[in-house]
């Protein structure tokens, strides 16, 4: 099963070392994820990370940053929206239903199914119930170029696997481990992901 980590969708102070630590902790996967942006402030954090990270990186979004760095593909958010014109190599997207699977999973190298868990914030309740992601599952839908995401946390990813999913997405529940303003560091970050690399292996 594969760990990707999507990033906060708004920019902090010491992101930029915190990322390059978990790169060195052995994250994978990255989704650069900054919506409602300008595209400077990505390409001032991609300049503060090592170059040797870039190709792990995938950029919702600013598509331009993909040839700038040389970075590992494009993610889209939606799984109606074209690829860029000419836009050749890798590419991801996120769905919202099961039925959007269909088409999706066939020519992307992995899709996101959204809302597969309660958020982590209380703010969005999953949009699936069991037996409809069961359902999915039996009919090849769920696969392991699906990932959930929604909610991931290390106590649901087991439940993730079992549904067949090949991948899960971290996003709040590991960027609630940290608050600028009342930690020292960020070492129980760093632990937290420790424990979602431990859930998936």
């Amino acid at each position: 099963m594969k760990l990707v980590i999507m990033t906060k969708p708004t920019f902090f102070v010491e992101e930029d070392k915190i990322l390059a630590s978990l790169f060195e902790e052995g994250m994978e996967c990255l989704h650069l994820y900054k919506p409602d942006s300008s595209p400077l402030y990505s390409e001032r954090l991609l300049s503060l990370l090592p170059e040797e990270y870039y190709r792990k990186i995938i950029v919702h979004n600013h598509y331009y940053l993909k040839n700038e760095y040389d970075l590992g593909g494009i993610h889209i958010d939606s799984p109606s929206t074209p690829l860029p014109d000419k836009y050749k190599g890798r590419f991801t997207r996120t769905c919202s239903t099961v039925e959007e699977l269909k088409t999706a999973r066939k020519k992307a190298e992995y899709v996101f199914l959204k809302g597969v868990f309660n958020s982590c914030s209380g703010r969005h309740a999953t949009a699936f119930s069991v037996n409809e992601l069961q359902a999915a599952a039996r009919q090849g839908l769920i696969d392991r170029h699906v990932y959930a995401l929604g909610g991931i946390c290390p106590d649901n990813i087991k439940a993730a696997k079992d549904l067949g999913f090949g991948g899960v997405v971290a996003c709040g529940d590991l960027w609630n481990k940290f608050d600028i303003h009342n930690e020292p560091d960020y070492k129980e970050l760093i632990s937290h992901f420790d424990k979602l690399k431990k859930a998936i292996s």
